[in-house]
């Protein structure tokens, strides 16, 4: 199984910046990941609708054709640490591919969402793109440690 984390531009912001390699790194130990940035639509004279769809396009093109397409979106599914945990490795045993989206500073545009075959949520809360990002990839890390019955997850 491949995870592919497809986002919305990168974190301007050096420590987040930071904090999402490290945590992207740290997945890698338990998960083929592969992370797919697009660029950012500059919002300027044009709706925030239109960005979602520019940039969903942009995301779609990237894709893998082959994965279970997730929606990050605030009124996804909610589920605990071990319940994801669980759900990858249901998704591993399938041999099934998973692409997790994140979108940007507006969230995601339709195209992403409609063909989603699950929305996700990651906190109650609507996030920064750059903090949904991390709090995403720590998660995928905290997976496979519960995965692996190591200590990470107390």
């Amino acid at each position: 199984m491949r995870v592919s984390l497809l986002c919305v531009g990168k974190s301007r912001q050096p420590g987040l910046a930071e904090a999402i390699h490290e945590y992207e790194t740290r997945a890698t130990r338990y998960w083929s990941l592969d992370v797919i940035e697009v660029k950012e639509e500059s919002a300027r004279a044009v709706s925030p609708e239109q960005v979602k769809d520019r940039e969903a396009a942009r995301l779609l093109e990237r894709a893998p054709a082959d994965a279970y397409m997730v929606a990050c979106d605030p009124g996804g599914d909610v589920m605990t640490s071990e319940a994801f945990a669980g759900w990858l490795v249901g998704m591993r045993d399938r041999a099934q591919n998973v692409a997790l989206f994140v979108g940007g500073a507006y969230g995601l545009g339709d195209a992403i969402r409609t063909r989603a075959q699950r929305r996700l949520s990651l906190a109650p809360w609507t996030l920064p793109h750059e903090l949904a990002r991390l709090v995403l990839v720590e998660q995928l890390y905290r997976a496979g440690s519960i995965n692996r019955g190591e200590p990470y997850h107390k």
